[in-house]
């Protein structure tokens, strides 16, 4: 059984998208053992409870300095003892201890084709923004394990998603959500679950 940790920031359409795959059997053999936001007010929290599952505030408004907010995160982190942390629209940077620690056991969702669009500043509507400005004709997604770059580890899983005419970034941003994130997040845990992928030389390996 794949014990997970969500960590999110926002409203956790993602985290939903993964609570209702482990509900209706999409995600098989895991168990979502926490949410972790940075922030009090996040409405992931309130899906947590719905859920029954554990959630968990850990802000860095509550400790004195960054350090003291990672030993924290960390601490907290290490005390779920999880097989996989999902950063599911978390936008606090993860600290390098962490990343080391738990090598190959962070996946993060992107809301773009991994390398368009990516790496530092590039999150939220900024990516969608980007994107249009830049003309193209194809979004998407990628979900990829998490290493000490910005959004450079292995990429698991991507999906293409149509820009359209007259697209704005939030009408983008939520095509981009509804027909590659919900869908692909959930479909990289369940593999990951099922021992289906593995890392090799800084590429993942399907394994049928």
């Amino acid at each position: 059984m794949l014990k997970v940790a969500v960590m999110v920031s926002g409203g956790g359409t993602n985290l939903q998208a993964i609570i209702d795959a482990v509900e209706s059997g999409k995600i098989t053999n895991t168990k979502l053992a926490a949410v972790i936001s940075n922030n009090k007010g996040a409405y992931a929290l309130e899906r947590a409870k719905k859920a029954g599952i554990r959630d968990i505030v850990v802000s860095p408004k509550d400790y004195k300095n960054r350090e003291a907010f990672n030993k924290a995160l960390v601490e907290t982190v290490d005390s779920l003892n999880v097989d996989l942390i999902v950063l599911a629209g978390y936008l606090v940077v993860i600290p390098p201890v962490m990343i080391e620690k738990y090598e190959n056991r962070i996946i993060n969702i992107h809301p773009s084709l991994i390398p368009a669009f990516c790496g530092t500043g590039f999150y939220g509507l900024k990516v969608h923004e980007a994107a249009l400005k830049r003309g193209v004709k194809i979004a998407g997604a990628t979900v990829h394990f998490v290493d000490k770059g910005t959004d450079t580890g292995p990429i698991l899983l991507q999906k293409a998603v149509a820009v359209e005419e007259g697209d704005t970034p939030k009408i983008l941003q939520q095509r981009v959500m509804e027909q590659a994130e919900w869908i692909l997040l959930p479909e990289a845990i369940n593999m990951i679950a099922n021992h289906k992928v593995v890392v090799e030389d800084g590429k993942t390996v399907i394994r049928k």
